[in-house]
């Protein structure tokens, strides 16, 4: 066993936090009356208010990561904590704690690796526009390149299994972590459900971390690698194809000319569409070639996941004879 990692098992609520004094009491306090059997761990992303302070009031275990970024503490969290179930939540109390007996009874009685809170807004200042429409342009581009199962990918409110959690390679630093997340168990056909939450206004005085434009760039960036990770073939045979096109436009009028003529009147343009039409080619091969790279790292996956599903039986299904 790793330094600093815990063990046990039942339920872990996991509660990532920045600069929220004003709501982790109150969250760690909800979660603790819902889930009265459950451990409670904060993590202080370095914050500069009195965040630790007042998660330790609540009854929260509390650590501190000092690395900056929300899906380095997800990585923290996931690698030190032991438990059958795991509940991640911010520590915004914008999230209902008592829809969280209702996730886990889900995730146990289906065997779901993980179950997603579909937020439902109670007030218009709970979710706002520029969020709303991020979300939902966010969710149909990754139904569209990696298929359909929420409608809510952004979420901060979720229940993993263990193997899901032990098996789950964390690669992102930030906010994308949920976008990561949801590719994972989408890409490796994981059992997976979603149950609708009613998502609450932020307290006054508390400020969202999200910063809408610069961190939807970055969950656009991080869809884009993923699908060049996931489905390397899909990604790299459309750059072919725009790189093809473009040849094919650049070359037409000389190649028109050349048939006329029999003369070659702009060399240079001709020499780009060339290199424009091999790079086509490469782009394609290296598809070719990364596809199997990525079946042979899905299969790993898959097995890391069964692996650890294998050797808690409590995740797995009992068979009546």
């Amino acid at each position: 066993m790793r330094q600093g990692q815990e063990t046990g098992q039942g339920v872990a609520v996991l509660i990532p936090c920045y600069n929220e004094e004003r709501t982790i009491r109150r969250v760690v306090e909800e979660f603790r009356a819902t889930l009265p059997e459950a451990a409670v761990y904060v993590y202080d992303n370095n914050s500069s208010d009195r965040t630790w302070e007042e998660a330790e009031a609540g009854g929260a275990e509390v650590r501190r990561e000092g690395h900056k970024g929300k899906g380095r503490v997800v990585r923290r969290m996931f690698a030190e904590i032991e438990a059958d179930y795991y509940v991640l939540v911010d520590g915004d109390g914008t999230y209902d704690a008592s829809a969280a007996p209702d996730l886990l009874a889900l995730a146990r009685q289906q065997c779901l690796a993980m179950v997603v809170a579909r937020r439902i807004e109670d007030s218009v200042e709970a979710y706002r526009p520029g969020h709303v429409l991020g979300n939902k342009l966010f969710t149909k581009t990754v139904a569209a390149l990696f298929g359909t199962a929420f409608t809510d990918i952004l979420s901060g409110y979720r229940v993993f299994s263990r193997p899901f959690v032990k098996s789950f390679p964390v690669f992102t630093d930030g906010f994308e972590i949920e976008t990561e997340l949801t590719v994972h168990a989408l890409t490796l056909a994981l059992p997976v459900g979603q149950i609708d939450t009613v998502y609450r206004e932020r307290a006054m005085g508390s400020q969202s971390k999200l910063r809408t434009y610069r961190d939807g760039l970055r969950i656009l960036l991080m869809i884009l690698i993923l699908m060049k990770n996931e489905k390397p073939l899909a990604f790299f045979s459309a750059l072919s194809l725009a790189f093809l096109l473009a040849a094919l436009v650049m070359a037409y009028p000389i190649a028109v000319t050349y048939l006329r003529t029999g003369l070659v009147p702009r060399l240079p343009t001709a020499t780009l569409a060339t290199g424009l039409a091999l790079s086509s080619q490469l782009m394609f091969t290296c598809g070719l070639i990364l596809e199997t790279v990525s079946k042979g790292r899905h299969e790993a996956k898959l097995l890391a996941y069964l692996s650890a599903r294998d050797s808690h039986p409590q995740q797995r299904v009992s068979v009546k004879q």
